[in-house]
């Protein structure tokens, strides 16, 4: 979230931070409470639980850790906590305020948000998806280029990464039953995907993909 900031902008976001201690079991944010600081991880463990339905108990979503950050849909949209953030060890957090994030940090996050959830939104394996949950896979979803001839993944390599296009476009090449040389099967374009049979299925990869 602040990488692409320039040295002085991050001067004043450095500036800006508090300290925020908290004691193993406290609650750090609930779901549906007004929220006005972004929290940074500097030491401790804290778990994020998310209510889906109102007759439901909230479920475990995922664990922060040090340097990771939460808090910011509610000052990103304006609206209330999307999810509860409990300490299960004692925490120290640095806080930004909703006037230097909306000032330094908003408008680029926004941008990079908005990117990644429209391509993220085209995908029909993820369709099932709310935007919630679309939000936080963009929040680890990374940026990796690739020049022409390229290859992306390799037939038969153990595969850990699922790809999506969202500039360009690239071939699957295969070697089919009684050729030598690998052909064209199919051709991707900005919004298709590649690489979840892996992910899914714990299989080597199933062909090439060259740019």
């Amino acid at each position: 979230m602040f990488k692409f900031l320039e040295e002085s902008q991050k001067k004043i976001v450095i500036d800006a931070l508090s300290v925020h201690n908290f004691k193993n079991g406290d609650w750090v944010i609930k779901q549906g409470e007004d929220g006005d600081l972004l929290y940074i991880v500097d030491d401790g463990t804290l778990e994020c639980y998310r209510q889906m339905k109102k007759d439901e108990e909230p479920k475990y979503l995922r664990n922060y850790d040090p340097g990771d950050s939460f808090g910011e849909l509610a000052l990103l949209y304006n609206a209330p906590r999307a999810a509860s953030i409990k300490a299960v060890t004692d925490c120290t957090l640095f806080g930004l305020d909703r006037e230097t994030f909306n000032a330094i940090v908003k408008d680029a996050e926004v941008k990079r948000r908005e990117k990644f959830e429209d391509v993220l939104s085209k995908i029909e394996l993820l369709s099932t998806m709310d935007p919630y949950e679309r939000t936080k896979l963009g929040d680890v979803v990374k940026v990796e280029k690739y020049s022409k001839g390229d290859f992306v993944i390799k037939e038969g390599e153990e595969g850990d990464i699922f790809y999506m296009i969202e500039e360009g476009h690239a071939v699957a090449t295969k070697t089919l039953q009684g050729k030598s040389e690998p052909e064209v099967v199919y051709e991707y374009k900005p919004g298709d995907y590649f690489g979840e049979l892996s992910l899914l299925n714990g299989d080597t990869r199933q062909a090439n993909i060259i740019a």
